[in-house]
């Protein structure tokens, strides 16, 4: 009797989640702003408590920070913000790409392309949510074959705190497209067991997803970006 509370629940979080989450990306809410309590429960028609949880769980992916008895304010972002992550991003998956190519097996390459089939059908319908949830699925797919399970729990970590990050590099006009054909060479090194390979080119894909981040903020405050990023791209 008590699975429909626990869904609504889940489902109200769930809102509140997309919500704050949809307005930081677009630009709606702004770094620094407050987000209030009071409005968002009575926009859902809910008690505080889930709208806290939300803003824990916003927390941890790096959109918001919650300061004790001021409430929580949009977390703001630096361009060394974006060069540290992408830095340490491009070294970690490097790796496990390198160690995956060793263990791949037929069936994780077809998956692979099944995957990236299905992100080439959500890059042309423009279905930035979806594509952002099955791209985690073709990175998981391979950095768990690596085999080494404290890498894979140190990615994941670093990669829920800077959701908010790889989340706003995907959203740029073309980028989804772009991922696809990296992924194509990628896929490409691991048929040919090459690590080194799929070391280099998962490095530039994060190298490459970090220097538009760094354009797109560069271009918002209303100058030029000092990196050429083009130069960075993956050849596709």
């Amino acid at each position: 009797m008590r699975k429909k509370p626990i869904e609504r629940h889940q489902t109200l979080r769930e809102k509140i989640l997309e919500t704050i989450r949809d307005s930081i990306l677009k630009g709606t809410m702004k770094p620094g702003e407050k987000v209030a309590e009071p409005e968002l429960a009575e926009r859902f028609g809910i008690s505080r408590t889930p709208i806290r949880e939300a803003f824990r769980q916003l927390e941890t992916e790096g959109y918001l920070t919650v300061i004790p008895r001021k409430g929580a304010v949009v977390t703001s972002l630096s361009e060394r913000d974006v060069e540290e992550f992408y830095a340490i991003k491009s070294i970690l998956e490097g790796y496990a790409a390198r160690m995956a190519a060793e263990n791949m097996t037929e069936k994780d390459i077809e998956k692979l392309e099944s995957i990236n089939d299905r992100l080439q059908q959500l890059a042309d319908e423009g279905d930035i949510k979806t594509f952002f949830k099955v791209h985690n699925e073709f990175h998981d797919l391979f950095i768990r074959a690596a085999g080494n399970e404290k890498l894979r729990e140190l990615i994941g970590q670093m990669m829920m705190r800077f959701n908010r990050l790889r989340m706003a590099s995907l959203s740029l006009p073309g980028r989804m497209k772009i991922s696809v054909e990296e992924h194509k060479k990628i896929i490409e090194a691991f048929k040919e067991h090459n690590g080194e390979k799929a070391d280099n080119l998962v490095k530039k894909t994060a190298n490459y997803g970090g220097q538009v981040l760094l354009q797109s903020m560069a271009r918002e405050e209303g100058r030029t970006a000092e990196k050429a990023i083009y130069q960075q791209a993956v050849d596709v």
